[in-house]
């Protein structure tokens, strides 16, 4: 078992112990006595205790309090603040969902514009590419010196 505590005061300090002071009887005003009329002759009860013992007095009948009008269970203010709180969610919600479809656009617009970038440069470097170097077939035309004599061509 662990050792009891003990509670010592530390070394160079002076503890100081505050008594209560008690409170006089001429301090002490009784609280005036005031008669009550019942409505009528209450009813004697008796009860009769597990061990046999009966046990007889007055009945007492509580009063009743005043009904009440219905309050309802949340305030308006509350249902209020809740449905502005709803409002708020559903807009904070489409707002998320328009700049998500912005965005996404966005990049749809920007691959386009790089894929016709690449397709157009492949064009341009196939055209340049491959008209230096190479002999193209095709129809040989002569060029010769062409007269013309009184606008008339002699060819």
């Amino acid at each position: 078992m662990s050792p009891e505590p003990t509670h010592h005061a530390p070394a160079g300090r002076i503890v100081d112990a505050h008594q209560p002071s008690p409170i006089t009887p001429a301090a002490v005003i009784p609280a005036p006595v005031v008669a009550v009329q019942p409505d009528g002759v209450p009813t004697v009860a008796s009860v009769v205790l597990p061990d046999g013992r009966v046990v007889t007095g007055y009945a007492i009948n509580h009063a009743r309090p005043e009904p009440v009008a219905a309050k309802p269970v949340v305030s308006r203010a509350a249902v209020n603040v809740a449905l502005g709180g709803v409002g708020f969610l559903a807009v904070c919600g489409g707002l998320l969902l328009l700049t998500a479809f912005i965005t996404a656009l966005a990049a749809l617009v920007q691959q386009l514009i790089i894929l016709a970038a690449v397709i157009f440069g492949g064009f341009i470097a196939v055209q340049v590419l491959t008209g230096k170097g190479h002999h193209k077939a095709g129809t040989t035309v002569n060029i010769r010196r062409a007269v013309f004599k009184r606008n008339h061509f002699h060819g």
